[in-house]
């Protein structure tokens, strides 16, 4: 069972539902902060989500609760790029505690993640998208009622084709 994500639309099962991705398309990521979405076969690592918003859910994906200390290297200087981080922390970093809803929940996809090579792109999520479904920095952004419909259906095996 696979989620296919094509031009600004994510098909799965008999959903279709509208996305936003990256601001230059999808394509071969060459590098950190090049705004594309990448191209490939991807696993859901598991969900990340605030629970001070998002109450409870059912789901076969491991989740882990978003901590006000919590963010996501993007450092390619950093040992640590691409990887959950604590903070405070000595390089740049995406904070996954946000003031807007994007992170409330999002699922991580495991991109460039075995091995991690410096310089090539990290923190590509699906996580909710701003009422406009403007442009990502890269990840695929759905809406709040997709993102449940997805999270009912998913499991461990489930991919994420971007194509």
């Amino acid at each position: 069972m696979h989620i296919l994500i094509k031009n600004k639309y994510l098909f799965f099962k008999h959903y279709r539902i509208k996305c936003a991705i990256g601001k230059r398309g999808i394509g071969i990521k060459k590098q950190e902060g090049d705004l594309i979405t990448p191209k490939g076969q991807f696993k859901i690592k598991y969900i990340l989500y605030r629970n001070d918003k998002i109450k409870k859910f059912v789901t076969k994906i491991r989740k882990k609760k978003i901590q006000k200390k919590m963010g996501w290297c993007d450092d390619p200087n950093s040992k640590s790029y691409n990887k959950l981080i604590k903070l405070p922390f000595n390089y740049k970093f995406e904070k996954l505690f946000r003031k807007d809803n994007i992170y409330d929940i999002l699922f991580v996809l495991n991109y460039n993640m075995n091995p991690i090579i410096k310089n090539k792109g990290s923190a590509i999520f699906i996580h909710l998208a701003r009422k406009n479904y403007s442009s990502t920095q890269g990840c695929i952004a759905i809406n709040k009622v997709d993102m449940f419909k997805l999270i009912r259906d998913i499991k461990k095996n489930t991919t994420v084709k971007i194509i």
